[in-house]
């Protein structure tokens, strides 16, 4: 993995814009695209990727509008999801875009699309979390994890959050009602019952939750491509009782992405960035978030 000069894309299809790229984030679906793990195959190529430029979110400003763009012009400060963000130049659909909220930076706004829509959908479309539930992070300091955590207090939970020693103060601070340390306790020991576990960093099978679901408790995973995670556990475990387990994908969308701003610009929920890496750093930025010890959000400084 490395640095090349490539084409600049174009905008031949008329629903599409030409940004230029200030800064991209880095997901975990980034290097399990690069290290072929089989599911991704499926869908960026067996033999050979598709797509040799990682990369799914994007903040910069748009350069040109094709003609059947709409909502946006050059000039506009905007953020989203794109295939191919780790590049000076990317040609999204304008329906995968929104405008950057105006009280962060292009770094922070690059952070947002994957996992802040990831943990949107999970909590209010798929387990339909209510005001009074209780909810527990695992991974809560983590990308996912720590828009998740701030979005269920929004929604009225009662959050629990799961985290290393050293996050459990910035995690209360992001407004967790419990914090618990993985490496000091399990919190299938502690009796407690949860409506709603979700499973951040793909760590915890459903089987290993199920004592700590209510009767009608929802466990959801993220990680259905992570080689540590067997996926007929969704499959039996829909079975069991009225519990129930559910695999989330994120659907990239505008209506997510301008709920999500209009929270930020609220102030009622922030990202955090543990640390920005120069798109000439991509390899150890990379390196970092393989070791799956991440603070929040890795970006990468393209511009």
């Amino acid at each position: 993995m490395g640095i090349k000069d490539v084409e600049q894309p174009s905008i031949k299809d008329q629903d599409r814009v030409l940004i230029s790229v200030h800064s991209a984030s880095i997901n975990a679906l980034d290097y399990l695209y690069r290290k072929g793990y089989f599911p991704t195959r499926l869908d960026n190529g067996l033999t050979k990727p598709k797509n040799s430029i990682l990369g799914i979110d994007v903040a910069g400003t748009i350069e040109a509008v094709g003609k059947n763009v709409c909502k946006f012009k050059v000039g506009d400060h905007v953020f989203g999801s794109c295939f191919g963000s780790h590049s000076e130049y990317v040609s999204p659909r304008e329906n995968f875009l929104c405008h950057m909220p105006k009280n962060i930076t292009f770094e922070e706004a690059a952070a947002i699309p994957c996992a802040a829509q990831t943990a949107l959908q999970a909590l209010r479309d798929v387990a339909q979390v209510k005001q009074g539930q209780k909810v527990l992070i695992y991974g809560a300091s983590g990308g996912v994890g720590h828009f998740a955590l701030q979005l269920a207090n929004y929604f009225g939970a009662e959050v629990t959050a799961v985290c290393s020693t050293s996050n459990l103060d910035w995690v209360k601070e992001l407004g967790a009602h419990y914090v618990l340390d993985y490496t000091k306790e399990d919190f299938t020991d502690n009796r407690n019952k949860y409506d709603v576990i979700l499973d951040a960093v793909g760590k915890r099978t459903f089987f290993s939750c199920l004592p700590s679901l209510t009767e009608k408790g929802v466990y959801i995973t993220e990680h259905l491509f992570s080689p540590k995670y067997h996926p007929f556990q969704l499959m039996i475990g829909s079975f069991i009782g009225r519990k129930k387990a559910k695999i989330h994908l994120t659907k990239p969308n505008d209506r997510d992405l301008g709920f999500l701003s209009g929270l930020v610009e609220e102030e009622k929920l922030r990202p955090v960035i543990e640390k920005c890496f120069p798109l000439e750093h991509i390899v150890e930025a990379h390196r970092h978030i393989e070791s799956g010890r991440t603070k929040g959000k890795i970006v990468l400084r393209v511009k």
